[in-house]
């Protein structure tokens, strides 16, 4: 083959595009974020601080310790919360047993009455120990539950994001969900939850994102994790801002942690 066969051969190879990379679904991508959201690690230990102020600017602060553990056969994890601060909710603890594409099981144990209440499946979207996030926003949504549409590509301040509508397979007290998910961390930067009215009644941001390292040498891993986040409630003017501090991947959590005695009889290595 000829010198001249064979520049003309490159060129032609150098000018063909790449092939393009093939968008992910929408489902895809709400899978993909809660992945990113809600899964790093086999395991979390972090220390909560969360505020509750009104329009008005008058605050209520509660710290708690969170732990969360992955089962690593399945899609199932566990979720278990302790409250420090103040006095009316320190000892305060809530259990979730996190099963995928059913019911979840939450446990509260209110230490007042020394009770242990069953949080019922119909409470999922109930305010959470009077915060502006619902019990559901604390454990995530089932996948299945609402029927999701990329409806476009747009930048979030610096980040490029996909648009994803969610709207739910049966009545809750959202009517639809629009959430801007970063396309690199598949992390959510901003969620608006709209009513009946299709009028904005939530609004969810990303406040500040950290790279939380975990593991040594080889296994070493980083994860993007959301550490300060907000959830508003557009109409009232209240807001409850979430600040993560401490947050730390890989940590051994037992499974035996995770169980309804331990909610009136945590273990201290894990909630100090």
């Amino acid at each position: 083959m000829s010198t001249l066969v064979l520049v003309v051969v490159a060129l032609a190879l150098a000018a063909t595009p790449a092939p393009a990379q093939e968008r992910p679904t929408a489902a895809e991508i709400v899978a993909r974020s809660q992945e990113a959201f809600y899964y790093p690690g086999a395991d979390m230990k972090a220390r909560v601080t969360m505020a509750l102020i009104t329009a008005e600017g008058k605050t209520r602060t509660r710290v708690l310790t969170m732990l969360r553990k992955n089962d690593p056969a399945s899609r199932n994890q566990r979720y278990f919360q302790y409250f420090h601060e103040p006095g009316d909710v320190r000892r305060t603890a809530f259990l979730v047993w996190k099963y995928p594409e059913k019911e979840d099981d939450r446990w509260l144990f209110i230490p007042a009455v020394n009770m242990i209440r069953r949080v019922a499946a119909s409470d999922s979207r109930a305010s959470f120990v009077g915060s502006d996030f619902s019990y559901e926003d604390v454990s995530a949504r089932d996948l299945s539950a609402d029927t999701h549409t990329l409806l476009r590509e747009e930048k979030l301040g610096d980040a490029d994001c996909y648009v994803i509508q969610s709207v739910p397979g049966t009545p809750t007290d959202y009517t639809k969900k629009l959430a801007w998910v970063d396309t690199k961390s598949f992390l959510p930067l901003k969620e608006e939850y709209y009513d009946a009215q299709n009028e904005l009644a939530r609004l969810f941001t990303a406040d500040r994102i950290e790279v939380v390292p975990a593991g040594e040498g080889a296994h070493r891993k980083t994860y993007p994790t959301v550490t300060k986040r907000t959830m508003r409630n557009v109409k009232s003017g209240h807001r409850t801002e979430v600040s993560f501090s401490s947050v730390a991947y890989n940590v051994g959590l037992d499974d035996g942690l995770f169980t309804e005695r331990s909610l009136s009889n945590p273990p201290p290595k894990w909630i100090r």
